[in-house]
């Protein structure tokens, strides 16, 4: 009956549809992927793989986990995804957040990773976020600038770049990570931040626009 009542709060059509989709079929039939009502799927294409082996239901939660201040009700995830991502292990992507991945390109999010609401990953090339690390509300995280830019001898002057986010990091609400950034582990970044370069100590908060180093030798819990 448990079990029951935990699929019962999401929607049994979409997650039939996205575990038959991506997996086989002895490991859809464990749906390993819960759907909330309110994810829009509107791009069910490329790979999906799960790293750990599956043993509970909804081991991977997508548009159902978030904060108060948000609608959970009226808030609609996202799911476009044409190229790979893979799950490490236990994930939760909160309502109102919006995955994207383009052909060609690779997502990975490490073991209990966790999104509140309302945020946005955007993969054209390669993103990587290790195990535990927590993603706030209103963030924004991606890989390119969209357009190109060139000079005037048509050359190519802002070339897409990974995404690194190491082991156990927070990254506050409305922070923006842009691509080439890295962040290393047991990192805290700042409320607010920029992000675009690749920050060096581990154990530090970061924080401002653009973000940079502020204090070391410290630890998050969630």
């Amino acid at each position: 009956m448990k079990i029951i009542g935990k699929i019962l709060k999401y929607s049994i059509l979409k997650t039939l549809y996205f575990n038959f989709k991506y997996f086989s079929f002895f490991q859809a039939i464990k749906l390993p992927v819960l759907i909330s009502r309110n994810v829009y799927l509107k791009e069910v294409k490329g790979k999906v793989f799960i790293k750990q082996d599956i043993k509970k239901i909804g081991r991977i939660i997508v548009g159902s986990y978030g904060v108060g201040i948000f609608d959970e009700k009226r808030s609609r995830a996202i799911w476009q995804v044409s190229g790979t991502v893979v799950f490490e292990g236990k994930c939760s992507i909160g309502h109102g957040s919006k995955i994207s991945v383009a052909k060609e390109a690779i997502l990975t999010l490490g073991n209990n990773f966790k999104i509140t609401a309302e945020s946005s990953i955007v993969c054209t090339k390669n993103i990587k976020i290790g195990h535990n690390c927590l993603m706030s509300w209103d963030i924004l995280m991606m890989d390119t600038d969209f357009h190109l830019i060139k000079n005037l001898k048509g050359e190519i002057l802002n070339h897409n770049s990974s995404i690194i986010v190491e082991d156990h990091v927070w990254i506050g609400c409305r922070s923006v990570i842009l691509k080439g950034s890295y962040i290393p582990k047991n990192s805290i970044i700042g409320a607010g931040s920029i992000l675009s370069k690749k920050m060096v100590y581990e154990n530090s908060l970061y924080l401002g626009a653009p973000c940079r180093f502020v204090k070391d030798e410290v630890i998050w819990e969630e």
